[in-house]
């Protein structure tokens, strides 16, 4: 059975659009390589929370105490709301 000549328009209409499209990412890419390159290329990197500071800052032994207590806390307000639905 032959294909309607709908489908082979659409085809190319499509086919025309993905090569557009591909074009303008190209050239996005190109844009955000020469704005990384001026921003020293430290842009758009991501830093995860649990890394552990490059600067030598710790946490103090007191801090780690207040917020151990302090997540204690929450805990034990989650738990007794918990078993108050129940």
């Amino acid at each position: 059975m032959p294909r309607p000549k709908k489908t082979i328009q659409n085809n190319e209409l499509l086919e025309a659009a993905l090569t557009g499209l591909q074009l303008k990412r190209q050239q996005l890419d190109e844009q955000i390589r020469e704005v990384r390159a001026l921003l020293g290329g430290a842009a758009g990197r991501r830093v995860s929370a649990a890394a552990a500071p490059k600067n030598g800052s710790r946490l103090s032994p007191a801090a780690r105490k207040r917020i151990a207590a302090a997540q204690k806390r929450r805990w034990a307000e989650y738990r007794k709301s918990a078993s108050k639905s129940e």
